[in-house]
């Protein structure tokens, strides 16, 4: 069974960063087949393992557990994300990037 360990996103519907600090393990299944019941219209799948979603402190414990089950995993390194520093005053200093528009 493939895996893939990563640490989330931010969502880009919150200014908050909670449940970024986590590493996920999810597991890859890249031939699922989904079936589509004929009377609801509803899909359903024979394998229900691409649900599960195990949250670990670090990427250390992640690796650990897929070593110790014998997965085969792969690694996805968090991008660190760009923090734009800005400040109120830069609005009206005279080395701006943009002129002022009035």
């Amino acid at each position: 069974m493939e895996a893939r360990i990563y640490r989330p996103t931010k969502s880009a519907m919150t200014s908050g960063r909670g449940k970024t600090r986590a590493w996920v393990l999810e597991f890859v299944k890249p031939g699922v087949r989904r079936s589509a019941d004929p009377l609801m219209g509803w899909t359903s799948i024979d394998d229900t393992s691409g649900q599960v979603r195990l949250e670990f402190d670090t990427q250390e414990q992640a690796v650990e557990y897929a070593q110790r089950e014998g997965m085969t995993f792969r690694v996805e390194e968090a991008r660190e994300r760009k923090r734009l520093v800005k400040t109120y005053s830069e609005n009206f200093s005279f080395d701006r990037k943009q002129p002022w528009t009035h």
